[in-house]
């Protein structure tokens, strides 16, 4: 299908052949009818890949920050390849779409096939053919409203939430500053809700159009004038600044026509420099609208599909979006004369021309043709290269396309000899196209099961969102493919059993976890260091993890398992490589987490069998700036301490060797291990005993945590 996309490296949007997206549980497949070209939102976007990479930093000071801070932990060469690489993937643009339902996920009760929908949301309602929409972004259409028209849903629930917030009531007299898209439809709906509305802008055909429309309005140098008039000199009950410019100017108006003790609400991108003497002499109050309603921002709204009360919450985003759809029904609020420009998808990019010149424009519309047939297998599917394969090599194909894949996995083994790339998936199609294409995939696909199906594809390597490592790692080695699986195997014992009956059976494949720091190079040689070792060692392992947003996926016990299970598992891996078997106890205490944190601020105990002690310190509650890792070893007379694997001093009989050299995590030589042990028949590179029983000490941490009680195995 086709699809509009913006390289961040890259002056102008352009169109691209990717997967039809596969929607996934709490999803809908829609196929568009039409998408409306956000102008504010959008040109800033295509205005920012223009820009030359010191515009960019000078324009995202945050961004520079946190890339030197990386580069202070991580070196200079990983943060340049990881910020080129964010550089390079292209970005979907649009936000507000409408169209046909034709396929639905699991759990999305209530939509059918057929059935008309407007769709919202960044990354799903984008200008492509097809969206994957989760279901709290639709709002069914009714019969008489057509496509062109629902294609204003998302920008209309903006101006909604943004006139909701100013609490004003029938008869309530409101002015709007900023007549372009936004104000005209949040005027549109005030003068719905039964109050006085005013319109001003700099434009004065933008006046003219608010005037066609029913609404008064006046050009900014007649404000002040006109407001007093309109409000018999008392002031606005509320102002709905809905203006796009860095420009403090229409702030300051907003102060200047509010009544005493109004509100003042930033719905547009404006200059907030908010001036003290007219909003503390009016003691104005002054909020910035959040998007489209309460649910905005929040992972378990918007993906996860769970509702608010409507007692509780009574105007979600999802009930914003209906709510907007209805008010154009019953012909409340009218958009037609808003659409100044249409444009089909082959020539989607020149809307963008379009926007970013001094022509006038105001409601811009990206149509699409066809039918609202349910897509191919074929069409799910982009291929790039058909040559004959090579029957020397291992066929590799790889599940999942996010920043894993593309900031470490696939840069880490690009050129390994002996390895051909078959295909990679994503779901939405998008991600595995870019990347299917930049580091030499045969194709892309949204359909995991082309992947298992294809004969020349020998092994899987599965860099997906933790939730479904466990099942898509069965299908694999039930499928016949050796598997590799980015870290963790599975979020319950029960996932884990499981997996581990499945390689048990004879003639299973192989598999393997993406515990890479076993095959550092460092690591390797801090193993050989304690070879032949006749004594317990002890050691601990230091991680600098930094905190993460409250909501961030990872700590979703559902679809991340948390920090333990998700991230310390790579320590307590590489504790067991150390010592050489898996261990039989484990306690864990935890800091408090003070509504802050997500029990990541802990410290887990492993005993080993032969008495050896390993502890790993894991917190999120330092300074980023220290680097990440640090292991301090103490074995028999020797010692070892690994700084972050650039820096390895081994000391013993007085004597210390020091180590420097680049940070080497492993990702190369652990995915060639895998592809050597596939290649000569087994053993599996990390011991099924060492594979399994880690995985079970993550799970045997968070028990004690809860418990307070050591774990025996």
């Amino acid at each position: 299908m086709k699809q509009l996309l913006q390289n961040m490296r890259a002056r102008n949007p352009h169109l691209a052949e990717v997967p039809v997206p596969t929607p996934q549980p709490g999803f809908v497949l829609v196929r568009n009818a039409a998408s409306l070209v956000s102008a504010g939102t959008e040109r800033m976007v295509v205005e920012f890949a223009g820009a030359s990479l010191l515009g960019k930093a000078r324009s995202r000071p945050d961004l520079v920050r946190q890339t030197l801070d990386k580069a202070r932990r991580e070196g200079l060469a990983s943060t340049a390849q990881a910020a080129l690489g964010r550089l390079s993937e292209p970005m979907a643009l649009g936000y507000s779409s409408a169209g046909v339902v034709v396929e639905l996920g699991e759990g999305t009760q209530g939509f059918r096939p057929g059935q008309r929908v407007a769709c919202a949301g960044g990354n799903y309602a984008v200008h492509a053919e097809y969206v994957s929409v989760p279901r709290n972004l639709l709002a069914v259409l009714p019969a008489k409203l057509g496509f062109e028209e629902a294609a204003f849903t998302t920008l209309g629930a903006i101006a909604l939430h943004g006139f909701r917030l100013a609490e004003v009531q029938v008869g309530a007299r409101v002015a709007v500053i900023g007549m372009g898209l936004l104000g005209q439809l949040a005027a549109s709906i005030a003068a719905a809700a039964g109050c006085e509305v005013l319109g001003i802008d700099l434009d004065a055909k933008r006046v003219a159009l608010a005037a066609a429309r029913g609404l008064p309005a006046v050009v900014r140098k007649e404000a002040a004038e006109r407001s007093a008039a309109f409000t018999r000199g008392y002031g606005f009950d509320a102002v709905l600044v809905c203006a796009d410019t860095e420009s403090n100017d229409p702030v300051e108006l907003a102060g200047e026509i509010a009544r005493d003790r109004a509100t003042v609400v930033a719905v547009g991108a404006v200059g907030m420099n908010v001036p003290r003497r007219s909003y503390y002499g009016k003691e104005l109050t002054f909020i910035v609208s959040r998007s489209y309603g309460p649910g905005r921002y929040d992972p378990e709204y918007e993906e996860g599909g769970r509702d608010y009360p409507i007692g509780y919450v009574r105007w979600t985003e999802g009930r914003n979006l209906q709510a907007f759809v209805d008010l154009m029904a019953v012909g409340k609020v009218d958009v037609s004369k808003l659409i100044s420009h249409r444009f089909p998808i082959k020539d989607a990019p020149k809307a963008y021309e379009l926007i970013q010149n001094d022509k006038p424009f105001l409601g811009v519309l990206i149509t699409y043709p066809g039918t609202a047939a349910k897509p191919s297998k074929a069409r799910r599917r982009v291929t790039f290269e058909a040559k004959p394969f090579s029957k020397d090599k291992i066929g590799l194909g790889v599940l999942g396309a996010g920043n894993y894949a593309r900031s470490t996995l696939l840069p880490a083994v690009r050129g390994l000899p002996g390895l051909e790339l078959v295909g990679i998936t994503s779901s939405s199609g998008r991600p595995a196209a870019d990347l299917g294409k930049r580091f030499g995939f045969r194709y892309a696909s949204s359909d995991d099961a082309q992947i298992l199906a294809d004969r020349n594809v020998d092994a899987v390597a599965i860099l997906t969102r933790h939730h479904l490592h466990a099942s898509q790692t069965l299908a694999a080695l039930k499928a016949g493919k050796h598997v590799f699986c980015e870290k963790p195997l599975a979020l319950n014992e029960k996932e884990l059993a499981a997996v581990e009956r499945q390689v048990a059976k004879a003639n299973s494949p192989l598999l393997t976890g993406g515990f890479n720091r076993r095959f550092s190079p460092m690591g390797r040689e801090l193993k050989q260091f304690l070879a032949g070792r006749s004594q317990p060692l002890a050691a601990n392992f230091r991680v600098n993890a930094g905190m993460l947003p409250p909501y961030h996926w990872l700590h979703d016990p559902q679809r991340g398992g948390g920090r333990i299970v998700g991230e310390a598992c790579h320590f307590i891996d590489f504790l067991i490589y150390l010592v050489g078997q898996a261990p039989s106890a484990v306690f864990a205490e935890a800091l408090p987490d003070d509504e802050r944190f997500k029990q990541d601020n802990v410290q887990i105990t492993l005993r080993f069998a032969e008495g050896s002690l390993g502890t790993v310190t894991y917190l999120a509650n330092g300074d980023r700036s220290l680097p990440k890792e640090r292991l301090e070893l103490f074995c028999g007379g020797k010692v070892a301490v690994l700084d972050d694997f650039r820096r390895l001093d081994l000391t013993e009989d007085g004597q210390t060797t020091t180590r420097r050299g680049k940070q080497d995590k492993g990702h190369r030589a652990g995915v060639a291990a895998f592809l050597e042990a596939v290649r000569a028949g087994g053993p599996a590179p990390i011991p099924y005993e060492q594979l399994f029983g880690g995985a079970r000490a993550a799970f045997g941490a968070l028990q004690s945590l809860e418990t307070g009680k050591q774990v025996e195995f």
